[in-house]
């Protein structure tokens, strides 16, 4: 039976094995996938497969400078207990300072590398960790700035990370550092969807003023105005959509009289220094995953009958 790129990607989210394997295991396998992960079992690879089916939505958002290198990453575990567990937090830190060391190009490049200070991939310290915790754990996501000044921070102990990233004309002092982290907690607190209102794309544009209008349409007050006249209005409501959605554009958390971009401007002056955003990531630890509900009372009642 002939088996898919889906059924490799499959095998390996259910394993959290690498492709190359998992490939080998579904040929030597006929495509069939529980023989592929027996396959895998056998050979000492899955040894983790059973609990790799288990949702992963906590853990932690890490983000450090590492001799000099920005990394961001996002590392999962299925409780949040776990995700305060010094095992788990150290091999977070170890993906992070693997990341960048081995500057992989993706994490099917970074599952294969080997894990910093050891001899170990990261995908077999990952199913290592994953027998000695018990519980699911993947290495998710992870970004990384090898120019420019990066400048971290890490939001509630791991709920949130934010690398933001500068491009700095002058001394990076320990002023440039704290601007960088003022604009790394208003992206954690704000999650803006842009960094700049030049990074909003037309079709995002041509959206919101489709819904400004039709919401205008729906006014009984604006619906009987001129076409040019509701133009006009929504004009001038794309910067309130700008203020709310970009970075530079919103209101500075810590002091509203200013924007972003104008606290950025005047703090720079004053430490003579010109600072620009180059880019800025920001996980947030189990964002996208749908978490099981668990009902505990009837998990229970279950295991005694």
């Amino acid at each position: 039976m002939a088996f898919s790129a889906a059924d490799v990607k499959n095998l390996r989210e259910m394993t959290g094995v690498g492709m190359m394997d998992c490939k080998k295991a579904l040929a030597a396998s006929d495509g069939d996938m529980d023989k592929a992960v027996e396959y895998l079992r056998e050979r000492g690879l899955a040894a983790s497969a059973k609990k790799a089916g288990r949702i992963a939505a906590e853990g932690m958002a890490y983000a450090a400078v590492i001799d000099g290198v920005g990394v961001v990453v996002e590392v999962n575990a299925e409780t949040d207990f776990v995700g305060k567990n010094e095992k788990f937090v150290d091999f977070v830190k170890g993906v992070a300072a693997t990341v960048a060391s081995e500057a992989p190009v993706d994490l099917d490049a970074l599952m294969a590398c080997k894990f910093n200070g050891t001899d170990s991939t990261v995908t077999q310290q990952q199913q290592e960790m994953v027998l000695v915790i018990g519980e699911n754990i993947k290495v998710r996501r992870f970004a990384r700035f090898a120019d420019g000044v990066s400048v971290p921070y890490i939001h509630a102990g791991g709920k949130i990370g934010v690398l933001v990233n500068l491009d700095v004309e002058g001394e990076a002092s320990e002023k440039v550092v704290e601007i960088g982290k003022d604009m790394a907690m208003q992206i954690a607190a704000l999650n803006p969807r842009f960094l700049d209102k030049g990074q909003v794309t037309e079709d995002v544009l041509a959206e919101e003023k489709k819904i400004m209008l039709a919401q205008m349409d729906n006014d009984p007050k604006m619906a009987g105005k001129p076409a040019q006249v509701k133009e006009k209005i929504v004009e001038g409501k794309m910067n309130k959509f700008y203020a709310e959605n970009c970075l530079l554009q919103q209101e500075f958390v810590k002091d509203n009289s200013m924007t972003v971009e104008q606290y950025v401007a005047a703090a720079a002056k004053a430490a003579g220094v010109k600072i620009a955003l180059k880019n800025a990531v920001r996980f947030e630890k189990g964002e996208g995953i749908e978490k099981k509900q668990e009902d505990f009372a009837a998990e229970i009642a279950s295991m005694i009958k």
